[in-house]
């Protein structure tokens, strides 16, 4: 081997010190993995999952990983965190333990499980750091292939700012002209997901700058390749996307997973072509191994060959790697003369990595266990030096607290959580109950108080707590001229108009979005007034849809993606539950993605395009907003709030209300709808009527209807679910009319069991009621096709009327 095939201006002696640079790093990444492993043998962690095996492939991406460049990755990446700098040995043995200390665990301070990583995004006030002067990192997810969608619009995005020249300027801390490769890595099983292939389908049609990486160790847990896809090698089921001189696709290079030198030179090629072509490019390394198995809930041995596991440990990366730089000598002048290193040298090598490890391990597990330390003698105080009173009085109490005292002083290292303290502390307060004592309030405000600690440790930021939090921006009330009234359509289409002028990094895509203007017509024109760049079709592929907006999100650019139908989000759930709703919260504030979902349900005819899944919507995606506007100019005035904001949201569009008429408002894309709020939309004192969406409409019926029976109703629209009332305000109304009845379309038990929990427990609403709430909803099964389908499937007018006689006589 002649070094100038590798780099003609590298000397001998760099080239040298950045090999056994690497070959310290993979061996320090390999230790980790082997000590991690033990440690959740011995107890001290729940669960371990390791890169070992993919250490020689991360270290030859980790290369050309540049600053302002991105990851959507696999749970294996350890080796390649750790070499571009934002991994260290004492965070990943922190992440392992849980530690809740963000400076100990800053990707998620303890909430996602080993080996998920990710950078921050974000400051300590949730605003955007400068991410082109960082390597960046999307949070990982556990849910195998669902990093896929979001890679591509970490990848679209440089596209995007490379032809949107009028950002350059405005959004310089997100893109240097849209120079930033995406880089992704996925397992060999988990390409047979769909999620894998619709991603692959989407970066070849638009053609964006991706590397993706597929390791290969031909194995998903215990399950091999030959069940997994149908052809034995992966490039081969690939070349269908393979680009050609006369048609275009992905760039596909296999290399095997040991050789150190090929390795290099493929991701410096690809990442040419990622780069400055923006093809995107497919790597399948091969050859790789598992040597401690998939996780610590298993053993590979339990699975794999007596051959299988003697050729892993003949083909380990590692071993491949030292062999390759003992035989390695340069030439000189035709002469061989240089070497790299000698056994002793990676002897030497090997025994500081693995005393460095377990330095680091050390010192991550003494931080870990410094709070615990800290609040268990604060609780020791408390039963040792402040209750002498109660033993006084009750010598059969002093035995008891003396065996839990005993009990603390004596947890063993590997069992000592918060969790054995806290558990404690409150089986004594059980005791204490009929003890009246200043020592027994102190024992109690001192849970109240650590509680609320470690509320800010496991359960913050699931939304965002910035300045542009969108339950924080007030509202503006539409201003109207006249009162000319045209289609609700055309209500969205002016206000989306004046929204891309606005906010010229506004994005709207979606399937038939671009040319005709969506389905309702409500985006009618605009792909022409502003280019396809800023409004544009996409394939029927909802999950990736949904992917492209939160990578774009990521990004610094603000995409409204449109899943055409309600019924629909079924596709994307996953990604939106996964991966957008729990984003703040699993990085405790790190990064966000503040893409704006839309879409349109409730009420029209067939099965497919009636839904009104509420309930399972707000119980997946706890982290969005869900938003359900009664009209179209509510639906336009929550785009205006959350495009000042920086949550993500799901507004529902009632599908009926397209060809309803209503007043245009002169403030265009500046009127907003405030988030959180309910508005009473009729005055009453009989009745509370509770509902949201088209069935609003029902309920003004109904109400006209019962006021000619002398019932005086009042109806209050929630407006958004996700968050609920945040003012309280239908529990006044209670207070009032002392009946509640909630109208919902969902299915019984759905949304409606959701509200009666909100107003009944959170508001205390039960207190003033003369009469059980009751609830008026869908039927189980989805709305049969047709008008009479939906009469005798959903809430009409006479269920509502003959239920509210029926409260009122009865009550």
């Amino acid at each position: 081997m002649v070094l100038d095939d590798y780099k003609e201006e590298t000397s001998f002696n760099s080239f040298k010190k950045m090999v056994l640079d690497d070959y310290k790093l993979a061996r320090i990444s390999r230790e980790t993995s082997i000590l991690g492993r033990k440690e959740v043998l011995n107890g001290r962690a729940k669960f371990g999952i390791f890169g070992d095996g993919k250490e020689i492939p991360q270290l030859a991406m980790a290369k050309v990983f540049k600053n302002g460049d991105y990851r959507s990755g696999y749970y294996r990446d350890q080796t390649f965190m750790m070499a571009i700098g934002v991994l260290t040995v004492r965070n990943f043995f922190s992440q392992l333990y849980a530690h809740s200390d963000l400076e100990a665990e800053p990707v998620s301070s303890g909430r996602m499980m080993t080996a998920h990583f990710g950078t921050r995004y974000l400051n300590k006030h949730g605003d955007w750091k400068n991410l082109i002067q960082q390597k960046n990192s999307s949070a990982d997810i556990s849910s195998t292939a669902a990093q896929m969608p979001r890679l591509l619009g970490l990848a679209q995005a440089s596209k995007i700012y490379k032809e949107l020249k009028n950002l350059k300027e405005t959004h310089k801390m997100f893109s240097h002209n849209g120079n930033e490769v995406a880089f992704g890595t996925i397992g060999n099983a988990s390409i047979s997901q769909g999620l894998f292939w619709e991603t692959l389908n989407a970066a070849s049609v638009l053609q964006i700058p991706i590397v993706l990486s597929i390791w290969d160790d031909e194995y998903g847990i215990s399950v091999p390749n030959e069940y997994q896809f149908s052809k034995r090698n992966i490039s081969d089921l690939l070349s269908g996307f393979h680009r050609s001189k006369k048609e275009k696709g992905i760039e596909i290079i296999r290399v095997n997973g040991y050789n150190y030198i090929d390795l290099t030179k493929t991701y410096i090629k690809a990442d040419k072509i990622a780069r400055y072509e923006h093809v995107p490019v497919i790597i399948h390394v091969t050859d790789l191994t598992q040597p401690q198995g998939h996780s610590t809930s298993s053993s590979h041995e339990r699975y794999k060959s007596k051959e299988r596991l003697k050729w892993e440990m003949n083909h380990d990366g590692i071993k491949k790697f030292r062999d390759w730089i003992l035989n390695f000598s340069f030439s000189i002048h035709k002469k061989n003369c240089c070497k790299i290193a000698s056994i002793d040298n990676l002897d030497q090598i090997d025994l500081e990595a693995k005393e460095y490890v377990k330095n680091e391990q050390e010192k991550a597990w003494k931080a870990f266990q410094k709070p615990i330390n800290k609040i268990r003698n604060e609780v020791l105080s408390i039963l040792l030096y402040k209750m002498q009173d109660i033993y006084a009085d009750k010598k059969w109490i002093k035995k008891y607290i003396e065996k839990y005292v005993k009990e603390l002083q004596n947890i063993t290292e590997n069992y000592y959580t918060k969790k054995s303290i806290f558990r404690i502390a409150r089986k004594i307060l059980y005791l204490l109950s009929e003890v009246k004592s200043y020592t027994k309030n102190h024992l109690i405000e001192w849970i109240k108080k650590k509680y609320h600690e470690e509320h800010e440790n496991y359960s913050s930021h699931l939304y965002s707590i910035s300045d542009k939090a969108s339950v924080k921006i007030t509202e503006v009330f539409p201003v109207y001229n006249s009162n000319f009234e045209v289609d609700g359509r055309i209500v969205l289409r002016e206000n989306f108009d004046k929204l891309l002028e606005l906010h010229p990094d506004l994005l709207i895509f979606g399937e038939d979005v671009g040319k005709i203007g969506d389905v309702n017509q409500g985006l009618e024109g605009l792909q022409k007034k502003y280019g396809k760049i800023r409004v544009f079709d996409t394939g029927i592929r909802e999950s990736t849809i949904l992917g492209q907006g939160i990578g774009l999100a990521m990004r610094g650019l603000r995409p409204i993606v449109e899943i055409q139908y309600i019924d629909y989000i079924l596709y994307a759930l996953q990604i939106m539950s996964d991966d957008l709703a729990c984003l703040q919260y699993r990085t405790k504030g790190g990064q966000k993605a503040p893409v704006i979902i839309r879409t349109r349900g409730h009420r029209l005819e067939g099965i497919w395009h009636s839904g009104s899944p509420m309930g399972g919507i707000i119980n997946y995606l706890r982290g969005v907003l869900v938003l359900v506007p009664r009209n179209m100019v509510k639906a336009a005035g929550f785009y205006n709030t959350l495009l000042s904001g920086d949550d993500p949201a799901l507004i529902v569009e009632c599908l009926n209300g397209y060809r309803i008429k209503e007043k245009l408002p002169k403030n265009l894309g500046l009127f907003r709808t405030p988030i959180g709020i309910v508005e009473i939309t009729r005055k009453g004192k009989d009745i509370t009527m509770v509902t949201y969406g088209s069935t609003w409409r029902i309920v003004n019926e109904a109400a006209k209807e019962l006021y000619k029976m002398n019932i005086d109703s009042e109806i209050i629209d929630i407006q958004s679910l996700l968050p609920f009332d945040l003012q309280k305000d239908i529990v006044k109304s209670l207070q009032k009319t002392n009946r509640l009845l909630i109208i919902d379309e969902d299915v019984p038990g759905g949304a409606s069991a959701y509200i009666l929990q909100k107003i009944l427990e959170e508001q205390n609403g039960y207190y003033y009621l003369d009469y059980p709430p009751v609830t008026i909803t869908a039927q189980e099964h989805r709305p049969p096709y047709g008008s009479d389908g939906d009469y005798f499937s959903k809430p009409s007018v006479e269920n509502i009327v003959e239920k509210v006689l029926k409260i009122m006589h009865d009550s």
